[in-house]
């Protein structure tokens, strides 16, 4: 058996390739997309297997975070970090609305005006730094009428969005339709799969068991992140070179 000092060593690392980065998605939004701690586990946000679509050359940067809107992602300087590392040519997934539009939450509600204001600021800002901004709806929650029809859960904050996208001439990817159309396949009792739904005693970090219909395990985490997959073929073509293909 061979042993090599530590300098050999450093200078066999050295001839290895680097890997190059290419170009960056930097992802700014909420729970639904953020990575979860360990302690979380199932809960899973989209953006984590987002991340396993694309070659070594494209870099997924998911600073999304739990509770956040678009006031405080910008006031606790998560979106001025990612202001600091983008680079021409980057591109920034913006998806907000779950607690921009909830008004018990004092902290980070935004009334509709705060928040197509914010929305057009995070296009300029990106804009002004040569990267492109993309706008996502929230992707809804699992909610169903008597008839088993999947309602609507984010309709005025989902319709600025679009306002937005439309007035700014930005990419949209419609996360709360994609997703509710997968709810209304699936149908009211089988859609619980993709979400947070434990028994107590099923899973050692919720004893109490969970009943959540906004927060995702991960197959309904891997399947949320598909949807984005499948519209950025069509709406962010230029993207697909750099997806994995097997």
């Amino acid at each position: 058996m061979k042993f090599f000092s530590l300098g050999v060593i450093s200078l066999m690392m050295s001839f290895l390739p680097i890997k190059q980065i290419n170009i960056r998605i930097f992802m700014a939004g909420d729970s639904t997309m953020s990575i979860k701690s360990p302690t979380a586990f199932p809960e899973t946000g989209w953006g984590m297997p987002f991340t396993s679509f694309w070659k070594e050359d494209l870099q997924v940067v998911n600073l999304a975070k739990n509770g956040r809107s678009t006031k405080t992602f910008r006031s606790e300087g998560l979106w001025q970090s990612i202001m600091n590392s983008v680079q021409p040519g980057d591109y920034v997934f913006i998806q907000f609305g779950h607690n921009d539009e909830v008004k018990e939450k004092v902290g980070s509600y935004t009334t509709p005006e705060e928040f197509t204001s914010n929305l057009k600021q995070y296009i300029a800002e990106s804009r002004k730094k040569n990267a492109k901004p993309i706008l996502l709806t929230p992707v809804a929650r699992r909610k169903f009428d008597a008839t088993g029809n999947p309602i609507e859960t984010h309709e005025a904050y989902s319709a600025l969005v679009r306002q937005v996208a439309e007035a700014e001439q930005v990419a949209l990817i419609d996360h709360d339709r994609l997703s509710m159309a997968v709810y209304g396949k699936m149908g009211a009792e089988n859609s619980r799969l993709l979400f947070l739904q434990l028994k107590p005693g099923e899973h050692p970090n919720y004893p109490a068991g969970k009943e959540d219909n906004t927060h995702f395990n991960e197959l309904g985490a891997r399947l949320m992140a598909q949807l984005v997959l499948q519209e950025i073929k069509f709406k962010i073509p230029e993207l697909m070179q750099y997806v994995i293909r097997k």
